[in-house]
């Protein structure tokens, strides 16, 4: 059988990030914790924060970004939207009294989800959080809180007509109805506007539908309503790697680059690159023409003086953090090798979702080399190797893709999967087989020193 040769995906470069690798610190945690870790780098969060700012700022356009806390339970970048004013988007109990609990002030926090708890609708309407209304029955829940407090603070959340079989949202006759609702129940409810949460990355659907809801809010309005600011969610894209590595990877990759003959489809994968992504995703967004017609959508928000809101999770913590295992065996088969390192797969959380995590993992000696090269400065031949967890699963696989290392791995060497803050490092952990949850480590760069301590929140 014809051998089928590695296939790789770079990662976009970190020099940044390499200089920390290279500088012995993962040896040292990884020794002293005794397995896999995730590194966070609360700067890069502070810096995509700034961006979606200024991207705001550059249309002349009132808004507001919202940290979703869905993407990484980390307690460090909770830390820093209290200090630098940055809101969040809680979908739990447990969410909300984590925001809260760290300082952030209830009305920098927005309430979104589905079908929500009564635990977490009192304790929103008492501190005065927004509320992102999704049912009628909701509406009459928050109303009946509210009744004998300050006004609820509400939006209600609009199903996107391009999406109809969305399991959240209003639809027209429901959206009529809570409209009229919220205008009979004024003294216990505040009706500021509206929201939306619409499936993928594209920009010309969101800047649509928020066309919509900027008219919405003048109808709303014309009804005693204050419906001053719209909710456009989040989905906005991370760019992992160049466009010429995805489309190569995309066009090649086949059951002959992945161990047992693993079978994916491109639209399995998320798009690990995308031309526009980030803070420049909005500004494409805020650029667009609603329906295609007309002004673009940042001029239709500031002559209707309507606020806009975000909820980005991923995009915020784009380079913000990466993870670390600790390679425990090496066997081979054949063509290539496999390793299994001290963690799971449930710590690279595309699985959840039956697929890969693509960006390429670095081998790290145990020394403090970077390019894998061993400590005695002699690389060795190429090898190809797929990476398994420490679980006794067939399944739990880290990277079923056979990837090329520049020298054989070696157990005690580290490997680094970069870029895994968003979603990836914390979204499906769980301490089978009775393993520690990997702990995660903040590093603070501050007058040309780099120092860590361990994130405030236990891992859960």
């Amino acid at each position: 059988m014809a051998v089928t040769s590695p296939l790789s995906l770079p990662a976009h470069p970190d020099p940044e990030l390499d200089a920390i690798l290279r500088g012995g610190l993962p040896q040292e945690l990884a020794y002293g914790f005794g397995g896999p870790f995730h590194l966070l780098l609360p700067d890069r969060f502070d810096a995509n924060v700034a961006a979606f700012r200024a991207a705001l700022d550059e249309a002349g356009v009132d808004g507001h970004v919202y940290y979703a806390k869905k993407a990484n339970k980390a307690a460090a970048w909770i830390e820093r939207g209290a200090v630098n004013g940055t809101g969040v988007d809680v979908a739990s109990a447990g969410e909300l009294r984590e925001a809260l609990g760290h300082g952030v002030r209830g009305e920098n926090i927005v309430v979104t989800g589905p079908a929500k708890a009564d635990e977490l609708l009192r304790v929103a309407v008492l501190q005065g959080c927004l509320i992102a209304v999704d049912a009628l029955d909701e509406l009459e829940r928050v109303i009946a809180l509210a009744a004998a407090g300050p006004p609820a603070r509400v939006l209600l959340r609009r199903l996107p007509p391009a999406q109809p079989h969305s399991r959240f949202g209003l639809d027209d006759t429901e959206l009529a109805t809570a409209l009229e609702r919220c205008a009979d129940a004024a003294d216990a409810v505040r009706m500021e506007g509206f929201s939306f949460h619409l499936s993928g990355y594209a920009t010309q659907p969101r800047a649509d539908l928020a066309g919509e809801l900027v008219e919405l809010c003048l109808k709303a309005r014309a009804r005693g309503l204050p419906a001053d600011r719209i909710s456009i969610g989040g989905g906005f894209a991370v760019d992992y790697a160049t466009a010429e590595d995805w489309a190569r990877f995309t066009a090649e990759q086949g059951p002959g680059h992945y161990h047992a003959g693993k079978t994916f489809t491109t639209g399995d994968f998320y798009p690990y690159h995308s031309p526009v992504a980030g803070a420049d995703a909005l500004r494409e967004i805020l650029a667009a023409r609603p329906g295609g017609t007309g002004a673009p959508l940042a001029e239709r928000l500031r002559a209707a003086g309507v606020t806009l809101l975000l909820e980005p999770g991923r995009a915020l913590l784009d380079r913000a953090g990466c993870t670390v295992f600790r390679v425990q065996g090496v066997k081979d088969r054949g063509d290539y090798a496999i390793l299994t390192v001290d963690g799971t797969s449930l710590s690279l959380s595309e699985q959840w979702f039956n697929s890969e995590y693509l960006p390429d993992p670095v081998l790290l000696g145990s020394g403090d080399d970077l390019d894998g090269g061993g400590d005695d400065g002699v690389d060795g031949p190429a090898v190809a190797a797929c990476v398994g967890g420490a679980t006794c699963l067939e399944s739990d696989m880290l990277t079923w893709r056979k990837v090329s290392f520049p020298r054989r791995p070696r157990p005690g060497d580290l490997l680094v999967y970069p870029n895994t803050a968003g979603y990836q490092m914390d979204s499906n952990e769980s301490p089978f087989h009775d393993l520690s949850l990997p702990p995660k480590v903040v590093l603070e760069r501050t007058g040309g020193r780099t120092r860590w301590r361990l994130d405030r929140r236990p891992p859960v």
